[in-house]
């Protein structure tokens, strides 16, 4: 079974994106020019910088329920911009997002999502195919292009895949495959069709809503999708997989081990680190490697 480690996946190659601090439930970034507050329920210790550095922010993001608020602005912050992500290690990879102060607190970017776009862009070679389940706003799809893959990208929401066609184009990049379709139906029909990948990246949210309002929850679907992803995946390929559902990597590797007692697993925390040093855990990653 190999070694149990927890790792910490530190997303600390952003030039354009900084964690100013966190704390008392909240955090402060700085998104390009952008400086924005936003709510961070696991930021419990107290915030390391003053109320008078807090207050510089541009727009701060009020809650009215779990999932949705209002910004409420202290400046002028746009309603949309446009942020960029150029990597050291990868000359390749030089992503451009278009983001949004959205009524869901997300603007458009996971920013610690850059260490899986550094690992992907690393893994994949031009010609490989890949899929992105529950894709989003599509960073690991357009890192995956970037680096010449062939790219599925996969996602229940319309909206949201207009949205990564513009990031494709901000970014130079052209031909993504797109797939507007609940992602567990995709993968069945994979399955049966016997496509294969180089690589599968997924991030599914603990619940949603599909195409036609079919209610989603993690819970439910989870021990089938991960037993039927390893299927998809070519001999030698790789799987990513993390979640902000609150499952904690012991959790995530114990369920992947059980289905691929023989792959390789790196298992961990995806963090972001601020100016001080220290560290926000914002979800929980797995990279397994067939």
């Amino acid at each position: 079974m190999g070694s149990h480690k927890i790792k910490r996946f530190i997303a600390d190659t952003w030039k354009d994106y900084e964690l100013i601090d966190s704390g008392e439930g909240g955090k402060l970034e700085k998104f390009g020019e952008l400086v924005l507050d936003r709510p961070e329920a696991s930021a419990v210790w107290d915030r390391g910088q003053t109320f008078k550095e807090w207050d510089k922010a541009h727009a701060s993001f009020e809650s009215t329920s779990k999932a949705a608020g209002y910004w409420k602005q202290h400046g002028k912050a746009p309603d949309s911009w446009n942020l960029e992500y150029k990597s050291e290690n990868h000359p390749s990879l030089r992503l451009k997002f278009k983001l949004e102060t959205t009524r869901f607190k997300h603007i458009g970017v996971f920013p610690e999502q850059a260490s899986n776009w550094e690992y992907i862009a690393g893994k994949v070679q031009k010609g490989d195919k890949l899929l992105n389940l529950f894709a989003y706003t599509g960073g690991a799809s357009l890192a995956a292009k970037s680096a010449g893959a062939d790219v599925t990208h996969v996602d229940a929401i319309r909206q949201v895949i207009d949205w990564t066609r513009e990031n494709m184009e901000l970014s130079g990049l052209t031909g993504i495959r797109w797939v507007v379709e609940d992602a567990l139906k995709f993968l069945r029909r994979e399955v049966k069709r016997g496509n294969k990948y180089s690589g599968v990246v997924l991030d599914p949210p603990t619940w949603g809503l599909g195409p036609k309002n079919e209610k989603w929850k993690l819970e439910q679907s989870l021990i089938e999708i991960v037993e039927l992803v390893p299927q998809v995946v070519e001999p030698g390929g790789f799987i990513v997989m993390n979640t902000y559902s609150g499952l904690p990597p012991s959790t995530l590797e114990t369920l992947w081990r059980r289905v691929l007692p023989n792959a390789s697993t790196e298992c961990g925390e995806l963090c972001l680190q601020a100016s001080d040093g220290h560290l926000l855990s914002t979800g929980s990653l797995i990279r397994i490697e067939l």
